[in-house]
């Protein structure tokens, strides 16, 4: 069957992609569908043909998932923020241990059987402490829209609240829409400040104050059963890692390449009384041989948490070559840490002995990955995963 753009179809989804479209068939050849669920029936409009696969809008479904729920919000499926508010969110959490799993089989050549059930958020809904709108302007209507990029296009949905975000962010975008930007292209960032932490306002910090103990926790626990002494801790940020950690090892640093973002974490840590800890401004690359060369690598653990790109390659091999006796990598992209993963495991250099995902991102295709790695071991028997009660 020839499929072009405007082509009719009917379909059956047997997959969820990463990154949140169905995948269904037509005579073998792959449609991705977006808004849809494993198991269901749909009518779908062709949109684009590639040479390998084609992409279309849904337009019925004829057969829905015993799964299938009313989204929250009356701008899903147009603003380009959530892929999955129409499923339940048990099924959400299914569906990203399945993801994080084949991505790691398919891209890292590593088990899917390390890999934990996802611990999933408190609060799916009202969660985001943290987002950035934009402003266009929509010449048809003659007017300046406020809100996030479509789903289809590269347009901005026009938005007055977002059912992902604190009610305080949905406050803030009252008053942006009150007050609006004088004209088009502009981005507005919106945060609740983190109770207790000096955050400058173009550092990072987690997205998600109600999981934030789990992942503080998975990351904690990891180092604990590892038992290094020393912890050094790569793109630290505003020092939230090896703060919380701190009373885990004998003494720990933190780079960063952000000032701003060191300068707070020099005080977040001195508000804490954190004294067995220092914080050092630096690119990574440049900083970590001088760092593995000052602690004994089979009493040193290195934590990375690294942009959605992942490491540099540099970094890898030094990891590599220096041999760390453990490496915990959290990341929200697991493809890009599934590849770092392959690097770090090739050739029995490091051993994966879990992956924790956390669900950090409800109703949106993220997840949050914590795996633990350990150098030259060879795991009889892993340690114990992170529950999920």
């Amino acid at each position: 069957m020839s499929l072009k753009p405007a082509d009719k179809i009917t379909l059956t989804i047997h997959d969820i992609a990463f990154g949140g479209e169905g995948v269904g068939r037509v005579d073998e050849f792959v449609v991705f569908v977006p808004f849809v669920i494993v198991g269901e029936t749909v009518e779908a409009e062709i949109t684009e043909v590639k040479k390998n696969f084609a992409r279309a809008k849904l337009l019925r479904v004829s057969v829905p998932s015993p799964d299938r729920v009313a989204p929250e919000c009356r701008y899903f499926t147009q603003c380009g923020g959530c892929q999955y508010q129409h499923m339940a969110y048990a099924a959400q959490l299914q569906i990203k241990h399945k993801q994080v799993a084949d991505l790691f089989e398919r891209v890292g050549k590593i088990s899917r059987e390390v890999v934990a059930p996802v611990l999933p958020c408190p609060a799916p809904y009202g969660y985001r402490n943290r987002i950035m709108i934009r402003s266009q302007w929509n010449g048809p209507a003659k007017k300046l829209v406020i809100g996030y990029i479509r789903a289809d296009n590269n347009f901005v949905e026009d938005i007055e609240e977002c059912k992902i975000a604190e009610p305080a962010l949905n406050e803030q975008i009252k008053q942006v829409r009150a007050n609006p930007p004088p004209k088009g292209g502009i981005k507005v960032v919106l945060r609740v400040q983190p109770e207790g932490w000096e955050v400058p306002r173009d550092s990072f910090f987690q997205n998600n104050f109600f999981l934030l103990p789990k992942l503080v926790e998975t990351v904690s626990g990891f180092l604990r059963d590892g038992g290094a002494k020393h912890l050094v801790d790569l793109y630290c940020g505003v020092g939230f890692f090896g703060i919380e950690a701190a009373g885990v090892v004998e003494s720990f640093v933190g780079v960063e390449s952000d000032q701003l973002a060191i300068k707070a974490a020099r005080q977040n840590a001195y508000a804490r009384k954190i004294r067995n800890g220092e914080f050092i401004a630096a690119q990574v690359e440049d900083i970590l041989p001088e760092l593995l060369q000052k602690f004994s690598p089979e009493k040193t653990a290195v934590i990375l948490d690294p942009p959605r790109k992942g490491c540099w390659p540099e970094t890898l091999e030094l990891l590599r070559r220096t041999k760390p006796a453990q490496v915990i990598y959290v990341s929200c992209h697991p493809a890009t840490m599934a590849r770092d993963l392959n690097i770090l495991c090739g050739d029995g250099v490091f051993n994966l002995a879990r992956v924790q995902p956390l669900d950090m991102f409800p109703q949106t295709q993220h997840v949050e990955c914590v795996a633990d790695l350990r150098a030259g071991l060879s795991l009889a028997k892993p340690p114990e995963i992170v529950s999920t009660e």
